[in-house]
């Protein structure tokens, strides 16, 4: 599916300026929906919105499903008459650059806990109503993942295969005295994903109505601990007890010398064949319903894995392996049309790779920070590349585009100046003007790069944990941003939208 001549911005929700320790849905995310609309790009990247695990990744999630409660907004609650102003005054939190996940994950904790009890407790039979629809719609993952999130909180999140027999084989007698005892909490979750569902898609809805898309982000891979291993073991690579036999990672690469050991269990994709790849078609489905388009993640590992045993330490010993190929998306595109599909083909790139994306008309992706590590041939150069493609300066796993320049070797700056024929002194706006102007449909930058930041401000650095995830903008970062400048390349690069 190609998607018109546009550009636009990568940034998480969790980078707004809420006043709760960290980004959410509600009205600190209205400032820069309007910033792009007012600059002329119709383009909003997210990262996933899943409820995130270990380390706060949002690739690190306990489903592929459901949604991070924490994204719900206590401002939201207020206007709802579920939260009060006190309570609200009592989670505030100073506005700073970093995200603090565990002060604003035990003040949304007792918001989220009220505002649940206070709906349930309203009798309100309109919104009884509108959440028996939901919970019906979503009833193929819902029911599986609020089990899974009440007993994984009862284990003090220990990975469900160490959970008591009964609860790990999910027992029915067990499970059945699960749903009696903890009939509360399953509510509660219940409602979290409901209050989620509802507060993305009133953001959606304002998003769309400037002429803005919004790009999601699918990883292919599932975090073993994840409500879908434990109620679907026979899709994934785990022995009879749940113990991982076979994880995922990529080799040795850019990023890392001894290649990214992930964890995540590798797909048993004969078991998701022969019951016609449900469990998949399902999860486009649910992320075409939250989204415009999305980006594939690690988009490869349909066409080939990198598999490695779970004893290794490193992603060093282990091998590619088949994945199910033009298979997979034959059939969902049968069961749901046409496919608004980014693909991100970046890394150990085969011939059969770039056959599988080009044969659904996927784009790629460009990035061009790594354009200047050899000469003009260079796929990443733009004058290299295809129209069917998405540029980007960097990703939420690269450094900001200042602090990748002030670190790159300066063979690569030499030739950043030379291509641009610049002194180097902005080398965001040199990739920004570059990435515009290029043939590429799709153009789309970090907010990071708009606002002339440097690496303290990074978002990712894969193969490390504790620093992560954790950028935050407040509202005079944003105000200070060149808008003039975005509106000239927008028009310059005919990326406007029409009208």
């Amino acid at each position: 599916m190609r998607f018109p001549r546009s550009c636009g911005v990568l940034v998480h929700p969790t980078s707004f300026p809420a006043a709760y320790g960290m980004g959410d849905f509600g009205p600190s995310a209205r400032p820069f929906i309007d910033f792009l609309a007012e600059t002329g790009q119709t383009i909003w990247q997210v990262l996933p919105l899943s409820p995130v695990g270990y380390g706060n990744s949002p690739y690190t999630s306990y489903s592929a499903f459901a949604g991070n409660p924490y994204l719900i907004s206590p401002d939201v609650l207020h206007e709802k008459g579920l939260l009060s102003a006190n309570e609200l005054e009592e989670a505030h939190l100073p506005l700073q650059t970093v995200t603090e996940y565990d002060k604003a994950y035990e003040a949304k904790d007792r918001m989220l806990a009220a505002a649940s009890t206070r709906f349930y407790n309203r009798n309100d039979k309109k919104s009884e109503k509108q959440l028996s629809e939901f919970k019906e719609t979503n009833s193929h993952w819902l029911d599986d993942y609020v089990l899974f999130s009440v007993l994984s909180k009862f284990y003090k999140r220990k990975s469900w295969n160490e959970w008591e027999p009964g609860h790990t084989h999910k027992d029915p007698s067990e499970i059945q005295n699960v749903r009696k005892r903890f009939a509360s909490e399953i509510a509660r979750e219940t409602w979290f994903q409901f209050e989620f569902h509802n507060q993305w898609m009133k953001l959606k809805k304002y998003v769309n109505d400037k002429g803005i898309r919004i790009v999601g982000d699918i990883p292919i891979f599932v975090d073993h601990n994840s409500a879908d291993v434990w109620a679907h073991p026979e899709y994934f690579s785990v022995d009879d007890n749940g113990n991982r036999k076979m994880v995922a990672g990529v080799p040795p690469d850019y990023f890392s010398e001894t290649g990214q050991l992930w964890g995540n269990p590798v797909y048993n994709w004969k078991a998701l064949k022969n019951d016609g790849y449900t469990w998949w078609i399902d999860r486009f489905h649910q992320m075409f319903h939250l989204f415009d388009a999305i980006r594939v993640d690690h988009f490869r590992g349909f066409e080939s894995s990198w598999q490695v045993p779970a004893s290794e330490t490193t992603a060093e010993k282990g091998k590619w392996v088949k994945g199910p190929g033009k298979n997979l998306f034959n059939t969902i595109r049968k069961k749901l049309g046409e496919l608004p599909i980014i693909a991100e083909d970046l890394g150990f790139i085969t011939p059969e790779v770039l056959e599988l994306r080009d044969q659904f008309n996927f784009p790629g992706m460009k990035i061009l920070q790594f354009a200047f590590d050899s000469g003009p041939g260079n796929s990443f150069l733009p004058h290299n590349y295809e129209q069917n493609s998405v540029v980007y300066s960097g990703t939420h796993d690269n450094d900001t585009t200042i602090g990748w320049y002030r670190t790159a070797p300066e063979t690569e700056q030499h030739f950043l100046r030379y291509y641009t024929r610049s002194d180097g002194r902005e080398p965001q706006w040199e990739l920004i003007r570059l990435g515009m102007l290029s043939v590429a449909d799709q153009a789309v930058f970090p907010l990071q790069d708009y606002m002339n930041l440097n690496d303290e401000h990074r978002m990712n650095t894969p193969g490390t944990v504790g620093n992560n995830w954790v950028w935050r903008f407040t509202p005079e970062m944003l105000e200070q941003v060149d808008q003039n400048r975005i509106r000239e390349l927008v028009h310059l690069s005919n990326r406007k939208k029409p009208g």
